[in-house]
């Protein structure tokens, strides 16, 4: 089946008919040292964007990434070009402006676009540099197109982080997504509802059923997205979504009292630990009852286990799963932001 055509297979034609020829002509030798293509945020770059997509940040883009110091030297001069030279529509699309002033060219450093997602502006050097770097941040690094990187630097670290977590982080991931879905959500939720704690049974249940399905993107060797196209993907999981399936449908709804929520992250424990131990992550073990006052701590198990077979000098590691570089270069973004410009790429309007 054919992929729908996307914004960025018309970015891709922008950048090949307009922008490339532009910069070729005019800075040949910073152009050898760009690497160009359509990536970092947005559901463009999975190519997930549909019609709800269009009212905020939207349009013919082109990420073009250059050196620090080269983009320091040139970088005005080549938006100052890029904004004068630049068609103001194209193909019937009106090219971006406020956004970017180079209608549709974001140009940054290499440099800033990796510390800002990934923290470093290398490939990972060590299983603490992986478990540094939080997992959704990955996709913008990963995701969408690089049609032009002479250098090969940034195409180096989308090649490295596209090959998965080394195992050794594997399992140290694992590990603590058991111990968070069992011990700070299965069990949570039982305590929760055995208190009548409306309030923490729904926050708990929640999170739980999000780090069960985080670890089934660990199991099938997925990255996870940001939690927007979480149904999307999950569902392209080539084990673990067809054995889950019936419980992300199920658990969510309103209709699923309370005791069959618990019921389901109790099934979905006993899913997760069998396909570790159809991967030989864990040993094969007898069948145990749920507790009627603890719930049914199954994948604290295997967390145990995992954290065994884990290298001594990360067992310790808390793998990073907050988005904090990004959150760190959002802030300073806001901090510098005309007020009106960003009420506006918020869609917030007066009321009339």
């Amino acid at each position: 089946m054919l992929e729908k055509r996307s914004i960025i297979d018309e970015s891709r034609d922008f950048w090949e008919e307009i922008v490339s020829p532009l910069l070729q002509a005019r800075f040949p030798a910073e152009t050898s040292q760009m690497a160009a293509g359509f990536f970092g945020y947005g559901s463009e770059v999975l190519r997930l964007d549909d019609e709800y997509s269009t009212d905020h940040h939207f349009g013919l883009r082109v990420n073009a990434l250059l050196p620090a110091d080269v983009l320091n030297s040139k970088g005005g001069a080549i938006e100052d070009m890029l904004a004068a030279e630049l068609p103001q529509h194209w193909r019937g699309r009106e090219l971006r402006e406020g956004y970017t002033r180079t209608k549709g060219v974001a140009l940054a450093s290499l440099e800033h676009h990796l510390t800002s997602t990934i923290g470093m502006t290398h490939p990972p050097q060590s299983h603490a540099d992986w478990l540094a770097i939080p997992e959704e941040d990955i996709t913008h690094i990963v995701a969408g197109e690089v049609w032009h990187d002479p250098s090969g630097q940034f195409s180096a670290v989308r090649a490295a982080l596209s090959a998965y977590y080394p195992e050794p982080v594997r399992l140290r991931r694992l590990a603590h997504w058991c111990r968070y879905f069992s011990g700070m959500g299965v069990y949570a939720l039982k305590r929760a509802l055995l208190r009548d704690n409306t309030l923490y049974a729904s926050t708990t249940f929640a999170r739980s059923l999000r780090w069960g399905v985080q670890i089934a993107f660990m199991l099938d060797r997925r990255y996870y997205p940001y939690d927007k196209w979480l149904t999307e993907m999950f569902y392209r999981l080539p084990r673990m979504g067809a054995r889950l399936a019936h419980i992300v449908e199920k658990a969510p709804l309103l209709t699923t009292g309370w005791d069959e929520k618990l019921a389901l992250l109790h099934e979905m424990s006993d899913i997760l630990d069998q396909a570790m131990v159809e991967d030989g992550l864990i040993a094969p073990h007898p069948k145990y009852r749920v507790s009627e006052t603890s719930g049914y701590r199954l994948l604290e198990s295997a967390y145990a286990e995992l954290i065994q077979k884990c290298p001594g000098e990360i067992k310790a590691t808390v793998p990073q799963w907050e988005q904090v570089h990004w959150e760190s270069f959002h802030s300073g973004f806001v901090d510098g932001v005309d007020l009106a410009d960003w009420r506006r790429m918020l869609v917030l309007e007066e009321e009339r």
